[in-house]
């Protein structure tokens, strides 16, 4: 099952993918938002989904799909987290990880057109793994921090490297850019709340 938002740009509603059909669950979920996911949203939906899902309305085939999650308080991202990658771009391996934040208003859904930079020469984007938090978390134990995650989705990130690494500052300034991040839906793990097992590759 996956998390899916449906319905045109900024009046997304909330539905599900089952076996390669989209389910419209608005009647019975507000949105995929913070409050939603903070207070057992999940498990909610599991037990409406068991008990009804041969009476939910099935969303039309081309219907636009958008962002999985409502309006995420921050996107935080890890650069040169992958030791290939940094290889092939001359980047030092950093001893203390590489933060940056995008812009919520980067977000579109996964077959939503990207805006490219006015001026752009360096617009570049790799495919990342998101993790969804699915409640409020704070100095976190190492064994204890997969609770936390709700879902994954499959991220593109899109750089402008030039604003990025040539033009000083922030890495900001080529990664925050608005419309300029397509995200696929969340992919709830197995078992519903049991994190998935996940290979890093070095």
């Amino acid at each position: 099952m996956k998390l899916i938002r449906f319905g045109e740009m900024g009046r997304e509603r909330p539905g599900v993918h089952i076996a390669g059909t989209n389910y419209n669950v608005s009647t019975f979920v507000n949105d995929y938002d913070e409050p939603f996911f903070a207070n057992n949203g999940l498990q909610y939906l599991k037990q409406l989904i068991e008990q009804q899902i041969s009476t939910l309305p099935k969303i039309a085939e081309d219907t636009r799909i958008g962002c999985p999650v409502a309006k995420p308080s921050k996107v935080v991202c890890i650069g040169l987290n992958y030791a290939k990658h940094a290889k092939e771009t001359n980047a030092a391996i950093p001893k203390e990880p590489i933060l940056f934040l995008k812009s919520t208003t980067a977000i579109v859904g996964p077959n939503d057109k990207i805006i490219i930079p006015k001026d752009s020469v360096k617009t570049d984007w790799e495919v990342e793994l998101a993790f969804v938090i699915g409640k409020k978390a704070s100095y976190v134990s190492e064994e204890e921090a997969m609770d936390y995650v709700a879902g994954y989705v499959l991220h593109n990130d899109v750089s402008e490297r030039e604003y990025q690494l040539e033009r000083g500052g922030t890495w900001d300034k080529g990664k925050g850019c608005d419309i300029s991040t397509s995200t696929l839906p969340i992919a709830v793990p197995s078992g519903w709340l049991h994190p998935l097992k996940l290979c890093v590759q070095n």
